[in-house]
């Protein structure tokens, strides 16, 4: 393949060659800003996620904003990220092959990861005894997700002990991920005073068991601009924040205004009267219908968001257009607002930064993908 035309800088939006990623970078650095103000003003520690993202130069702007370290979802993610920060944490656990993988990491990158297994504790300390590093440990706790993390106290106790006794391992304190909390904003009082109930017998009775956690790691999208009422949190981990979505905005978590990411896209057909198609479908957008949030169709237009996407194929976004008078014309460019921005951006290897409809930079999505080793023949 013929290497791609280069932009210049300053090129308008509409010069673009759509489907295509765009960040706005005013938005990008202001909620960055925004959410290092609110850690540091409630003596949070903030390590964000960068499932988001998979930027390093996003992941460093974050650092430099105040960010005491970086949360990974991957091995592979890990060792990206190593680039921008020198502590990180694999928010997954490491059995089996990921376990092996985190032999990649750089040994200069102070490296914890959380778990909520025997098998898991053992995976980690073979590997760590054969590197002959010290690795810290989070025991997951189940909070109400239903996905990872022990469901009891007793339990997380126990693999307490066990990682006590695994050294290089050393017992690092404790995680809990709130996604089962995905109502709006406002709405969550009765969900956060369950949580933080829970959180707070837990916390006692670690220290009852002499395990007293130097780290109670929490906190989500939804919850985010509330984690300073989970009594006990001392670090934070949210991920979405730094370019929010449809979903973020539905439920209260940031403004319409806040969210930075959106998908250029080109009508490319008005034939069917009422709609018109895009050429933004499932491959530009992703299929994730909205979460825990009022709302159909899987996006909506950034400047006229009661237009949404009802409808995909592969390659073809249909807008319905029976909310609005308006109706654009073959070859108008329009910004899609993603339902889960996340997925998004891990469909695409660059992204666009603008400022005042012009591409000012672009950017590698650089921990995208897995990089499985090659089979040798």
């Amino acid at each position: 393949m013929p290497p791609l035309p280069m932009l210049s800088s300053g090129a308008a939006i509409g010069t673009l060659e759509t489907p295509a990623p765009i960040v706005d970078l005013d938005r990008l650095e202001r909620n960055i800003a925004r959410m290092a103000a609110y850690a540091e003003s409630h003596g949070i520690a903030l390590r964000p996620h960068i499932k988001t993202h998979k930027a390093t130069g996003v992941a460093a702007q974050q650092v430099a904003a105040g960010a005491v370290g970086l949360t990974c979802a991957t091995p592979a993610e890990a060792v990206v990220m190593a680039d921008a920060c020198r502590d990180i944490l694999l928010a997954y656990p490491p059995v089996g092959a990921k376990a092996e993988r985190l032999l990649s990491v750089p040994e200069a990158v102070r490296l914890t990861v959380s778990l909520d297994s025997a098998r898991a504790i053992e995976d980690l300390a073979r590997v760590a005894r054969r590197s002959e590093r010290s690795i810290g440990v989070y025991v997951e706790v189940d909070v109400g997700m239903h996905r990872v993390g022990v469901p009891t106290v007793e339990e997380a106790i126990g693999l307490a002990r066990t990682v006590t006794e695994s050294a290089p391992l050393h017992f690092a304190g404790v995680a809990f991920y709130p996604g089962h909390i995905r109502s709006a904003v406002d709405a969550q009082d009765a969900e956060l005073a369950t949580l933080t109930s829970g959180i707070a017998r837990m916390r006692a009775a670690f220290d009852a068991a002499g395990l007293a956690p130097t780290v109670v790691s929490g906190g989500s999208t939804p919850t985010m601009w509330r984690t300073h009422e989970i009594t006990g949190v001392t670090e934070m981990r949210p991920g979405t924040y730094v370019y929010n979505d449809r979903t973020t905005a539905e439920i209260g978590a940031c403004a319409w205004d806040d969210c930075a990411l959106s998908v250029l896209a080109t009508v490319v057909s008005t034939a069917v009267p009422g709609q018109a198609v895009i050429d933004a479908g499932a491959k530009a957008l992703g299929r994730e219908p909205m979460r825990g949030a009022a709302g159909e169709g899987f996006g909506a237009l950034l400047d006229r968001p009661d237009v949404v996407v009802s409808r995909m194929s592969e390659e073809h976004g249909i807008l319905d257009l029976s909310r609005t008078e308006w109706r654009p014309a073959v070859g108008d460019v329009v910004r899609v607002v993603p339902n889960h921005v996340c997925i998004v951006v891990h469909l695409n290897d660059l992204m666009y930064g603008v400022r005042d409809d012009r591409v000012e930079t672009s950017w590698t999505v650089d921990a995208r993908g897995r990089a499985h080793p090659v089979v040798s023949p």
